[in-house]
């Protein structure tokens, strides 16, 4: 009896952490993928270290909260064009200056807050503060480059690339808050370790690494310019004859004769054919990264909200345990999320995810004490990675393999341009009517998200029944 209970314990815990597994025995892979969670430190640990730093030395909460405004602000206008060059020229070109301009940034913030230096400069110093390679997006380019024609790896892959990222917050949060309040040249002593450490695992690793699009058009005896039109007809020309053949498949389970089937397919063609072929910017896409522009501000609004509400109940020390369970919660769900091979169309994974998500943050309006928030969280924390990964994988139907990097990039800056937005508008309203004002921003930027989603429906359902554009052969 209790052997069988064992095997059968054995058997759940390879379903669900076997693929990983296998993975992260593929040769090399495990080394640039942990390599990009430690180099992407900065990201939870820099705007802690900051706030908890500023107000020390300057006594000043708003000063603080201005100055990581800024940074994220920084950072989402900077990620697409940090994206783009990497698309172009290759991640190592466009990291190692990166890394260069974010260590001497640091070093002179830390310097400039101990000299208690005017705080025009500290401004002026914290955009470099967001000079950080986009890591999470050049480790997903290379696990759907190594995966290739593989949907089920390319899933699996992105899963663990979630479950890697929530793993990061987890830690990077309570580990920045805790070495910030020993010292905070301490914790940027830490976070810049880090990056060092990181940036050598993942960009010493040669063979996992996909070729930028400067690689690409020398190989093919071409202008950047003119691969990137190539490549762009190519992934036209594809679409179309996928339309082409969906259509014919429709009208022949109608019962159609051979001359109308022809002649739909020939329209669905002609229909695909007469779209842009430069830009990578359809309703799909702008759907997508204005919706995540949404998650980003009603996420954001949430979270100072919690706040204001556990302040309100004299149960601000608890506010830590609450958000640590929506991430332990959205960890599980990476976990569980990336271990089935899934059948479900994407879009449908999406919208369900998302739904989730939304309406769920969207119901703290409604609680009554932190620990419903707490639970509320915990339910549709299992859903927040889930949707993430579905939004990257989106990114493969919506744009071309060798932009996907500034596809994810532009995503990243909507979320971070989101975040800034919607503390800022709760801010207001937690200042004028309490926690509930902060809880109806949420709420209403939840469902704004959520519609604006659902306004690119069509393209995003449509896009994800044809192949994706990873086969595409450069």
């Amino acid at each position: 009896m209790a052997s069988n209970h064992t095997n059968g314990v054995h058997d759940v815990v390879h379903r669900i952490f076997g693929g990983y597994a296998e993975l992260l025995r593929i040769p090399h892979t495990a080394r640039f993928a942990v390599g990009s969670v430690i180099a992407c430190m900065p990201f939870p640990m820099v705007g802690m270290t900051m706030t908890i730093m500023t107000q020390q030395y300057y006594g000043n909460y708003a000063l603080a909260g201005a100055l990581t405004a800024v940074q994220a602000i920084a950072g989402a206008v900077l990620s697409p064009v940090l994206g783009t060059l990497v698309d172009r020229f290759g991640q190592r070109a466009v990291s190692i200056p990166t890394i260069v301009v974010w260590m001497v940034a640091a070093t002179s913030f830390v310097s400039c807050v101990l000299a208690h230096a005017n705080p025009v400069v500290l401004y002026c110093i914290v955009p470099f503060l967001a000079a950080v390679p986009p890591w999470g997006a050049m480790s997903r380019a290379r696990w759907t480059y190594l995966m290739g024609n593989n949907r089920q790896g390319v899933n699996r892959a992105l899963s663990l690339s979630g479950v890697f990222d929530e793993a990061m917050w987890v830690v990077g949060n309570p580990l920045a808050s805790t070495l910030a309040v020993i010292s905070g040249v301490l914790s940027f002593s830490v976070t810049g370790l880090c990056v060092l450490i990181g940036a050598l695992m993942f960009l010493t690793e040669f063979t996992t690494c996909p070729p930028s699009q400067t690689q690409l058009a020398r190989e093919a005896g071409l202008t950047r310019k003119e691969f990137r039109a190539r490549e762009d007809e190519q992934a036209r020309l594809m679409r179309a004859q996928s339309a082409a053949d969906d259509a014919r498949v429709r009208a022949k389970s109608e019962g159609l004769d051979d001359a109308a089937v022809q002649q739909a397919a020939r329209e669905a063609y002609d229909r695909a054919m007469s779209g842009k072929k430069d830009s990578i910017w359809g309703p799909g896409l702008i759907a997508v990264c204005v919706t995540w522009f949404g998650l980003g501000a009603f996420q954001s609004a949430a979270g100072i909200s919690i706040v204001a509400f556990a302040t309100e109940a004299n149960m601000k020390q608890y506010t830590g345990f609450v958000f640590a369970c929506f991430s332990v919660s959205s960890l599980a769900g990476a976990l569980l999320y990336g271990a089935k091979n899934w059948t479900i169309p994407l879009w449908k994974r999406f919208y369900v995810c998302l739904a989730v998500v939304n309406l769920g943050i969207g119901s703290f309006l409604f609680a009554k004490h932190l620990w419903v928030i707490m639970v509320i969280y915990l339910i549709i924390g299992v859903c927040q990675s889930p949707t993430w990964i579905n939004g990257n994988q989106l990114m493969l139907h919506l744009v071309p393999q060798t932009r996907f990097t500034e596809g994810m990039a532009w995503m990243g800056a909507m979320n971070a341009i989101g975040g800034s937005a919607g503390s800022a508008i709760a801010g207001v309203f937690i200042d004028r009517n309490g926690s509930h004002g902060g809880f109806m921003v949420v709420t209403a930027l939840a469902l704004v998200s959520l519609a604006i989603a659902l306004l690119g429906f069509k393209q995003i359902k449509t896009s994800t029944e044809t192949p994706v554009l990873t086969e595409i052969s450069a």
